[in-house]
């Protein structure tokens, strides 16, 4: 370590450490200044985008509660193209998917489904896809319906698990394989889902067949 014994000395080694490392220092010091003010604005921006869409989509909920479908429509696609990466889009978009359904436009819910089970959020992705595959059921794609429950990775599916049990006992039922129908509706009971139509569903499968009377 340097020792200095008069200030001239410390003077001139404070001034020679500034010439050397005073440039550095003070880009060094705008970054980090930079940094705190840019990050400060970007979580004022997301709180300021979360608040609006909140506001849209509570607006959605309650023209779809009066059945001011129009209304509703028009507010789910203002959620889509002003605040696509908010959850609020997603949520609208599961709305909008469900009056799609009603209104006979499958096609258009099934495209909307398929964007919210593309997301990040796995729990609306989730759901998403019970819904895809509910739709699948009510066409006839039993198969198809199999193949995305099949493709959906186990490690985002924990909470959702007796919910695709279920559904794949559903479509094995449609499809005539009842053995497989019965083991999935079993797997779902015995890992604690619950659903009011479960064990009615197993019921209906371990029932012995009425023989049938001749006349």
């Amino acid at each position: 370590m340097e020792i200095y014994d008069t200030e001239e000395e410390q003077l001139e080694a404070l001034k020679r450490w500034w010439k050397e490392n005073g440039q550095s220092t003070l880009i060094g010091l705008c970054v980090g200044v930079a940094i705190i003010l840019g990050w400060n604005f970007w979580q004022d921006h997301k709180k300021e985008q979360a608040e609006q869409a909140s506001a849209i989509y509570s607006q959605l909920i309650q023209a779809l509660g009066t059945d001011k479908k129009d209304s509703a429509e028009k507010l789910a696609g203002r959620l889509q193209e002003q605040y696509p990466k908010t959850e609020y889009a997603a949520y609208g978009a599961l709305l909008l998917a469900k009056l799609k359904v009603q209104q006979g436009d499958v096609a258009k819910a099934q495209t909307l489904l398929a964007g919210i089970a593309a997301g990040s959020n796995k729990e609306l992705a989730n759901i998403a896809k019970i819904r895809q595959v509910r739709i699948m059921l009510s066409k006839g794609e039993y198969e198809q319906g199999l193949k995305l429950i099949n493709d959906v990775d186990p490690a985002t599916t924990s909470s959702f698990s007796g919910n695709y049990d279920e559904l794949v006992g559903d479509l094995y039922v449609a499809l005539d394989r009842l053995d497989q129908a019965r083991s999935s509706y079993q797997k779902a009971l015995e890992n604690g889902y619950k659903s009011p139509l479960l064990q009615f569903k197993i019921d209906d499968l371990n029932a012995p067949e009425t023989p049938e009377i001749k006349k």
